[in-house]
């Protein structure tokens, strides 16, 4: 079994999150990709968050037509700041083996794994995918070579491997100029954010006037 996990505020799940994940998922053949939402991101502001169980809800509104999308509450249950390498350690936990398990994060993140909490442990337990946009390769292109030879990453024909054995491999995915910053900017503004996020997610966000007041 491949499993990815896809951690993140979705705050909200966007469109852009979605295909990052149908499409790493696709070209890494993952069988099931879960969606953790952060209880509390320890690198973002806390008063620009909805509430934990809001954007949890949202992302099982967000996934509910794919069967390959599932999503886990363990970082909303653990409560407190939500560190990457509690989560890896959950999952190697309780999933059943042999299960090898695929961390995907955007290009940005990964040029700052080195700040994140036992950043090498979290290389040496898991296969990272990282996912980046066509018009963004050559940005940040520095910070991300300092990351390879942080952790000790070789180049192979078509990924980077870890001296654990674990491996790193780049997924060039769509370009969707959508970011959660800018729908919630929207909403504020009570301008339409149609098409920028699911329908369902649109229409809970309504429902229960979430962002209203956030920039």
């Amino acid at each position: 079994m491949r499993i990815g996990l896809f951690g993140g505020s979705f705050n909200p799940v966007h469109n852009g999150h979605l295909r990052a994940a149908e499409e790493v998922r696709e070209v890494l053949g993952l069988d099931l990709v879960y969606f953790i939402p952060a209880a509390l991101p320890p690198h973002k502001p806390s008063l620009q968050l909805a509430p934990a169980d809001h954007r949890l809800r949202m992302v099982q509104a967000a996934t509910k037509g794919n069967r390959y999308f599932m999503v886990s509450d363990a970082e909303i249950r653990r409560s407190g700041r939500s560190y990457t390498i509690d989560t890896v350690r959950y999952f190697m936990a309780t999933t059943r083996p042999p299960c090898s398990l695929f961390l995907m994060m955007g290009s940005d993140a990964f040029a700052e794994l080195e700040g994140w909490k036992d950043c090498n442990e979290i290389v040496r337990l898991c296969h990272l995918a990282v996912h980046s946009r066509d018009h963004l390769a050559t940005q940040g292109q520095a910070a991300i070579v300092a990351a390879l030879k942080r952790f000790g990453y070789r180049k192979r024909e078509d990924c980077y491997l870890h001296s654990g054995g674990q491996t790193l491999t780049f997924v060039s995915t769509t370009f969707l100029p959508i970011s959660a910053s800018t729908i919630r900017a929207g909403l504020q503004a009570h301008k339409s954010v149609r098409y920028l996020l699911p329908d369902d997610v649109l229409d809970y966000v309504q429902r229960h006037s979430l962002y209203s007041g956030v920039e």
